[in-house]
């Protein structure tokens, strides 16, 4: 069992940045692929970012390309999303995804989900 732990997120205003961190437990953290998704209020959950096993792979939400990095530390066994030039939109509550998989998924398609964190961003 995998335990999934985001970090980082806050109150920023529109065109700042934010870091999140992601801490996993519990498991072979290179055996998984990790994502990011958010889910803004009435609204279905969606892919931001997902990043493969060896981190050598990326994969970004057309929305974002261009303003957030996902990256891993696999000797901290941690994810991280380096979120700039920040925008309203992005505003959500965001989670961090295990996939014990070879290959990047951009569905919901993951093992395991962290709690979430809140990322509101002010105009």
């Amino acid at each position: 069992q995998v335990q999934l732990v985001e970090s980082g997120g806050g109150l920023v205003q529109a065109g700042g940045s934010l870091r999140l961190s992601c801490a996993a437990s519990g498991g072979t953290f290179t055996s998984y692929v990790m994502g990011w998704f958010r889910q803004a209020p009435g609204k279905e959950r969606e892919f931001v970012a997902a990043v493969t096993r060896g981190g050598g792979r990326t994969s970004y939400a057309d929305s974002v390309k261009g303003r957030f990095t996902i990256s891993r530390d696999n000797t901290k066994n941690t994810v991280y999303l380096q979120m700039n030039s920040l925008r309203p939109e992005d505003t959500a509550v965001y989670y961090c995804a295990a996939r014990q998989a070879t290959v990047i998924s951009t569905t919901t398609q993951y093992n395991y989900w962290g709690q979430g964190t809140q990322v509101t961003v002010s105009s």
